[in-house]
């Protein structure tokens, strides 16, 4: 597989270059489709990939109860 950045020929099923460590294309799972390492969705079956990251378990933010001072 060649790497779309430096064009270095990396071993099949490599997903990263080994010459710039730069994300390389995977398969989908579903339909076998050609994917961009940042795909959340396949571009030939719409099957989800699961290269996406999960949704944070934790709020992003402290609720207000936790930082506000007492009087």
């Amino acid at each position: 597989m060649k790497c779309t950045r430096c064009q270095h020929e990396n071993r099949a099923g490599a997903k990263f270059c080994e010459e710039c460590a730069a994300p390389l294309a995977a398969a989908c799972r579903h339909c076998g489709g050609q994917l961009s390492p940042t795909a959340k969705f396949c571009p030939e079956c719409a099957h989800p990939t699961g290269l996406a990251s999960p949704a944070p378990t934790t709020p992003r933010f402290a609720s207000p109860e936790n930082y506000t001072p007492k009087h």
